[in-house]
């Protein structure tokens, strides 16, 4: 993940594998995902959405 200084956390959302955005809340990850028609349910599910360094609520510099 690539940062500027000063910049506020951001997660990378990618869809099968394809770097698709940059997401800055979960209601961005949901608009991303359903920009490409991908509506989720549960975002707690590994089988749909996996949170890499932290959970769903995690947007903060490590």
């Amino acid at each position: 993940m690539r940062r500027k200084p000063g910049s506020p956390p951001f997660r990378i959302v990618e869809i099968d594998g394809e770097v698709v955005a940059e997401a800055k809340t979960v209601i961005d990850v949901l608009e991303v995902c359903s920009i490409f028609g991908i509506t989720i349910h549960d975002l707690d599910d590994p089988e749909v959405v996996r949170w890499v360094g932290g959970d769903k609520f995690t947007w903060t510099t490590r």
